[in-house]
């Protein structure tokens, strides 16, 4: 049962960050999430994808190896 969907707390927890951050990063940053009835629910698998091809990085932040 390991392959289970996560909640945004979960999903918080598993990256570090608050719920707060979890739902400004759905809005802003195409998170992965999927919405059922009022919750989200999040795919380990997925999110680990995103933050891995750079979808968790900051836009505001300059790239400091130019």
């Amino acid at each position: 049962m390991e392959d289970r969907w996560l909640s945004v707390d979960e999903i918080g927890q598993y990256l570090g960050i608050s719920s707060d951050t979890v739902y400004r990063w759905i809005e802003k940053q195409a998170m992965p999430a999927h919405r059922m009835g009022r919750l989200w629910k999040f795919k380990k698998n997925e999110i680990d994808g995103w933050v891995k091809s750079g979808g968790a990085a900051d836009p505001n932040m300059k790239d400091s190896r130019q």
